[in-house]
């Protein structure tokens, strides 16, 4: 018995992480870190007026807060934020996400479906479902 394997395409829904916190530009960067820590998050989607305009990560914090000996109770959020926020739709493959953030020299992208930020993918994440999967096809080899 022949059997024929078809080639196996992740897309960014298959591994999309849906927990994502927001945090408003205004406030401090001191807040963002009980954010962090309380969500258990790396990154908090930043907003102004409701509209997301950028992320702040663990990494924005220390190379442009702490490095810098900013005050984190007086630093804002938007200050130490990256932007733009750098978005995929969630049927892409993982492969073109995977491109995109080394392109960009990003960790995670947000996924956005029909104007809303729906989730999150992350290196890490990505990485762990691919090897998922290429364990499961050699098992099944």
């Amino acid at each position: 018995m022949c059997i024929t394997l078809c080639p196996v395409t992740l897309r960014v829904k298959d591994v999309i992480e849906g927990k994502v916190v927001t945090i408003e530009a205004t406030r401090p960067v001191a807040d963002a870190v009980k954010e962090m820590a309380s969500n258990e998050v790396w990154s908090l989607v930043v907003t102004k007026n409701g509209l997301p305009v950028g992320v702040v990560t663990e990494r924005d914090i220390i190379r442009r807060c702490y490095a810098k000996a900013m005050l984190p109770e007086r630093a804002t959020v938007e200050s130490v934020m990256s932007s733009p926020l750098i978005t995929i739709e969630p049927e892409a493959s993982l492969g073109e996400a995977m491109l995109v953030m080394e392109e960009k020299k990003v960790r995670r992208l947000f996924v956005v479906e029909k104007g809303k930020i729906t989730g999150r993918i992350t290196q890490t994440g990505a990485l762990g479902q691919m090897l998922d999967v290429m364990m499961a096809l050699s098992a099944a080899a």
